[in-house]
């Protein structure tokens, strides 16, 4: 079955008719347009789809000299693909040390830099990029800089002496991390290049739990200075909060009972327009009944992002979770657990973990890979249309439309780093591809869209100054901060839509 169909009625249509200026009211030959969606197509769109991981010590030649290779990635089926051709997120869980080993001095400024070239070559394939910041040092290295240290940074170590990390209320390390931030801002602020920022990066692995104060009494504080700082600085990109039950505290097993202020603290962070990601979904020891009630209270009001909570090819011994169905070596077991725990969560993005995860995902569990593709996060298109074939210029067009998402997330218009930019328009496009006339409809809004539940509107625009002629209808969602033009990847068949993302609809002759 080809994947659009197109139904065309010479019927009358009260509800999409076009009644001229001054004109009586005798109902316009009107036009019925079906499409199917397309369930196969990667669609690169923001906050959404699947996250690539990349390693903390990597080159730019990692596509090649990972093994297996990233760009020869075979997969459960006998096929070989390209990693980068299933994802649309290059995710970078760094250092600070990294970023900036001495003060002042931005490794990504430099172009020569190990990690402006790493950067370079996920941006190059087209992916956004995605961050999280470590600062805390004991099970990974010298993450702050240790120019924070010699400036008089209170610290503590590893507990054998080494790797020196700064107690989170040190106002000489809230200064000089203040600093650091507004210019790595000044940079990533920008929705073009950074899909979202893990904007707090403390604690153990970054992860905003087993945290070490010189006084366990400043964790509200200090969560207030970050979660502050963060949405102070990064204004246009989204913020992600860990929903960890022990998030900010100071448990040094970094596990337990939920904290009593823990969804305070979380309140304040979705306040200040956080959007929530949790680090183990498939490890049912974690991710329990709290985390899982406390993600269905945001469901389809803030994005999910999931990561993988067991590493399989290393030393998590996952066949002992006491969900009992992981199998002692039989990752794929792993793979459907994370995939089902992401579904019941209704998250936006999966992720491409380092490369051993990585492989097992291909190499493992394909069939889960395009499944999320096909399934997961939000997946738009329209599938009825219909719209006059002929109107007078002067006159009132009305259109009648239905939206679908075959996404089991939400297409998150509504955060306020967004602010609702993308919205449903029209437009007439000529003989040679310009458009002449686009209209916004502010009442379709994306983010109520939900899987199952096809949205219908009718809409009127006024025609006012279009040239006498033959046009192409065409439809889509538009960033409205760019000028109108497509800003979200529709899930329609490549063949119906123009280079610029439009969907065409139908010839429309303006009289």
């Amino acid at each position: 079955m080809k994947p659009i169909h197109r139904l065309m009625t010479l019927g009358v249509a009260l509800a999409c008719m076009t009644v001229s200026a001054g004109a009586d009211a005798r109902p316009a030959r009107t036009e019925t347009v079906t499409f199917l969606p397309d369930t196969v197509t990667v669609l690169r769109n923001p906050l959404n789809g699947w996250v690539m991981y990349l390693g903390r010590t990597w080159d730019a030649d990692f596509w090649d000299t990972t093994k297996p290779p990233y760009d020869a990635m075979p997969t459960s089926e006998g096929t070989t693909v390209r990693v980068s051709d299933y994802v649309g997120t290059a995710y970078i869980r760094t250092a600070w040390s990294m970023l900036e080993p001495t003060e002042g001095n931005y490794a990504w400024r430099d172009p020569d830099s190990r990690i402006a070239k790493l950067f370079k070559a996920c941006t190059d394939r087209g992916l956004r990029l995605a961050f999280r910041i470590v600062v805390d040092g004991r099970d990974q290295g010298q993450n702050t800089p240790m120019y924070v240290i010699d400036a008089g940074a209170e610290y503590f170590t590893d507990g054998k002496g080494n790797h020196k990390s700064p107690y989170p209320e040190d106002p000489v390390f809230q200064a000089k991390y203040g600093k650091f931030l507004k210019a790595f801002a000044e940079d990533f602020n920008d929705p073009d290049k950074v899909d979202f920022i893990d904007a707090y990066g403390l604690g153990k692995w970054g992860e905003s739990h087993g945290m070490i104060y010189k006084d366990d009494r400043n964790k509200k504080a200090v969560f207030d200075w970050l979660t502050k700082l963060y949405s102070e600085t990064f204004t246009k990109i989204p913020l992600i909060i860990n929903y960890h039950r022990l998030v900010g505290d100071g448990n040094k097993d970094s596990w337990g009972p939920v904290s009593p202020d823990t969804e305070d603290l979380l309140d304040m962070a979705i306040d200040r327009g956080y959007s929530l990601r949790h680090d183990a979904f498939g490890m049912t020891g974690y991710y329990q009944d709290w985390e899982k009630e406390f993600c269905r209270e945001w469901n389809f009001k803030r994005p999910v992002i999931m990561e993988g909570g067991w590493i399989t090819a290393a030393h998590h011994r996952y066949w002992i979770d006491p969900c009992g169905k992981y199998r002692q070596g039989h990752a794929e077991d792993v793979r459907r657990g994370e995939f089902e725990a992401a579904k019941e969560a209704r998250v936006n993005m999966m992720d491409f973990r380092i490369n051993d995860e990585t492989r097992s995902w291909f190499g493992d569990s394909f069939d889960l890979v395009k499944r999320f593709v096909a399934e997961g996060g939000y997946r738009l298109y329209p599938d009825k249309i219909v719209f006059p074939g002929k109107v007078k210029a002067g006159s009132v067009m009305t259109v009648s439309h239905r939206w679908n998402n075959m996404g089991w997330g939400y297409c998150p218009n509504n955060i306020p780093q967004w602010n609702y930019r993308y919205k449903v328009a029209f437009a007439l496009m000529d003989d040679s591809g310009r458009i002449v006339r686009t209209w916004v409809d502010p009442k379709a809004e994306p983010s109520v869209w939900l899987k199952g539940t096809p949205v219908s509107y009718i809409s009127e625009f006024g025609t006012d100054g279009i040239p006498a002629g033959t046009y192409t209808l065409v439809t889509g969602i538009v960033d409205t901060t760019k000028d109108n033009v497509p800003g979200i990847s529709l899930a329609l068949d490549r063949e119906v839509l123009t280079d610029d993302g439009w969907a065409m609809i139908s010839k429309i002759t303006v009289k």
